[in-house]
């Protein structure tokens, strides 16, 4: 099976593709530059210097939820656009339990975390070994002192990634929680985890067209909170 995969949930943005869990092709930014601006280029340049076509994937896949609002509407409404192309299936991925797949090998409790501001981090645990992930929480946006509450005493290794990493370890070794910053070179999401997600789930059946393809927001958009902070105002 061959997925081209896109994640674009924060500051950096990467695309792959992946065949049979082997990774094909794989391209990386983090400068700073708008994803609108960065992506389909990124995109097209991976194809063509692979040799590969979007007639030759299988299944197209996005990192869905949760993230940078802006960030995750040009991923996934880029990946509908390709995909409808093709009229080929896709898959919305959790953007943490693909941040995950970069520690799958490790026997370790993972926390991943990603800055949703105002003291709270977009979170979610997995428990890591033998490269099988298992799930012990939904996706949540949840606070940082909460979070360390539901952490203490904990007595497995437990390492912290995402883009939130830094600030959710300092936090929760404030509080008295062990725990290790995941190593750079895996500690942010990236597209080859959204692809390794997205081939479990086609495997079950959990494809979806690229009409139905969506966002799992775990908050009300920024713009949408000042709308409804306006109308409640008016009244």
């Amino acid at each position: 099976m061959r997925i081209l995969a896109l994640e674009t949930s924060a500051k950096s943005v990467s695309a792959a593709v992946t065949e049979n869990g082997a990774v094909l092709a794989y391209s990386f930014q983090c400068t700073g530059l708008t994803h609108s601006r960065t992506l389909l280029p990124m995109v097209d340049a991976m194809l063509q210097n692979a040799e590969l076509s979007l007639g030759s994937i299988d299944v197209f896949a996005a990192a869905a939820g949760p993230g940078s609002f802006t960030g995750l509407r040009i991923g996934v409404s880029a990946l509908k656009g390709l995909a409808w192309a093709e009229d080929k299936p896709c898959v919305g991925v959790s953007t943490l339990y693909a941040m995950a797949q970069n520690l799958a090998h490790a026997d370790a409790l993972l926390i991943c975390a990603m800055d949703a501001r105002r003291s709270q981090v977009y979170n979610a645990l997995f428990e890591a070994g033998s490269g099988v992930l298992t799930r012990l929480t939904p996706d949540r946006a949840i606070g940082l002192d909460e979070l360390a509450e539901e952490l203490r005493g904990e007595s497995r290794r437990m390492l912290v990634l995402g883009d939130g990493a830094v600030l959710a370890h300092d936090a929760l070794v404030k509080q008295g929680v062990a725990c290790e910053t995941a190593p750079a070179a895996l500690r942010y999401q990236s597209a080859v985890g959204v692809a390794l997600a997205a081939e479990e789930a086609a495997a079950r059946g959990e494809t979806v067209s690229a009409q139905a393809l969506s966002i799992a927001y775990l908050r009300v958009p920024q713009a949408e909170r000042e709308r409804l902070k306006r109308e409640a105002s008016q009244i």
